[in-house]
């Protein structure tokens, strides 16, 4: 099979591209920078570009949606729609199988365990985006128009995970380097947390199984959840340093939001650190009869991966 991995390289295309390979499947990058990695082939695009797209996804026997863009919204208005349908048309017209890697946004404030049941309720703009495009994507596997599903995960910690995960960019990296690490909002939440390892691994296993495709997926992610004071004991515990903290309280942020762009957009999202996040793997791991990583071993082999590549991946 040829795995085309669109958005190639970060958090999750990385570790995922690792896993392919592992198993020796033959594997597609398709990057705006022309991500490489041996064994691979290296494919530079846009995906706002649908004959970039097309060009990319031609031969392939399974796609990866994994595109990360800059965290603002007028950015995610503008091409987000576009990058989904330029993808749809291009795996209909390649016939190839479609994975689309999502958040959660879409939900909303859950008051209890989010699944793939939880309805669509969103508190933001960039939740009701993201649901504009889930829905998109839906359609087309509910009518038999693509073989398609959409994979989600709670916020993520691992190896690669720097630049697009909070827990490294406010606790891990701040402890590493001898500082105070900070937490969002209230450090007494519980909140969920994907191993970015898990998401590689479940995304192969999604991949080679037909009976998966044309629903949602939980990527595998432990539980119960954990509140940020543990969290930040656990990676002080690894590093041998102490847990020393404090909280960036609600304004805080939206005061910090006037100087800085990203703290802006992420002021609107901070529901999520303020109440507990309760994200639920059941269904992946029952149907897999898959374990997920636990959180003082996810954050080791973080720290190890981290330390071992001077944490320089994004």
């Amino acid at each position: 099979m040829i795995h085309t991995i669109l958005g190639a390289g970060g958090a999750i295309g990385s570790p995922l591209t690792n896993e392919l390979l592992k198993h020796e499947q033959s594997v597609r990058l398709f990057s705006r920078s022309g991500v490489q990695v041996k064994g691979a082939e290296s494919v530079r695009g846009d995906l706002t570009s649908y004959e970039d797209t097309l060009s990319a996804v031609k031969g392939s026997d399974v796609v990866y949606l994994l595109a990360g863009l800059a965290y603002n919204y007028n950015v995610w208005v503008e091409k987000w729609p576009v990058i989904m349908e330029n993808t749809i048309n291009a795996c209909k017209s390649a016939g190839a199988k479609l994975i689309f890697f999502d958040n959660v946004y879409m939900y909303g404030k859950v008051d209890g365990k989010m699944t793939e049941t939880t309805q669509y309720n969103p508190c933001s703009k960039k939740g009701e985006l993201r649901a504009k495009i889930a829905l998109q994507l839906e359609q087309e596997f509910k009518s038999g128009n693509l073989s398609a599903m959409i994979t989600r995960a709670a916020d993520f910690y691992g190896p690669y995970a720097t630049k697009s995960s909070v827990p490294y960019v406010l606790a891990i990296d701040n402890l590493m380097k001898g500082k105070r690490a900070q937490w969002l909002a209230d450090a007494s939440t519980l909140h969920s947390y994907t191993y970015t390892l898990d998401c590689s691994r479940a995304l192969y296993l999604l991949a080679n199984n037909n009976e998966a495709f044309n629903q949602v997926w939980h990527m595998p992610t432990y539980n119960p959840p954990v509140d940020g004071k543990t969290f930040i004991e656990m990676i002080a515990r690894e590093l041998g340093v102490k847990p020393n903290y404090f909280v960036l309280k609600k304004w805080m942020v939206k005061a910090a939001g006037l100087f800085d762009k990203t703290i802006y957009e992420l002021y609107e999202m901070i529901y999520q650190s303020e109440f507990d996040y309760y994200f639920d793997s059941t269904k992946f791991e029952n149907f897999f009869n898959y374990k997920p990583v636990a959180y003082q071993e996810g954050i080791k082999e973080t720290i190890e991966f981290l330390k071992s590549s001077g944490a320089k991946n994004n």
